[in-house]
């Protein structure tokens, strides 16, 4: 548990000694006039998209009909549900009065 503790303050103060020289935009980033750091994002956009496992046809189409499906289930329950407490909460007022 103390090596724990030392090892977690030694990067405490790791990270404060260093927190000092970081920024979020880089030297060469503040350079840039804002269409270049436009046309840079977008590039790196694109290239994060090429990474992405996009699914196929198939599965697309079975993905959605699941969501259509399970949403048409929860809201017929949800309006089961609130049909059926209406309905008590009338009769109780009504029994009530």
């Amino acid at each position: 548990m103390r090596r724990h503790q030392a090892k977690e303050e030694e990067r405490a103060k790791k990270k404060r000694a260093d927190g000092s020289r970081s920024n979020k935009k880089s030297g060469k980033d503040k350079d840039l006039s804002l269409f270049a750091r436009a046309r840079k994002y977008f590039r790196e956009v694109r290239q994060e998209m090429k990474k992405v496992a996009w699914p196929s046809r198939e599965e697309l189409i079975t993905y959605t009909v699941v969501v259509f499906g399970m949403t048409t289930v929860l809201t017929a329950i949800v309006f089961g549900l609130d049909w059926a407490f209406s309905k008590l909460v009338a009769d109780v007022l009504r029994a009530i009065t």
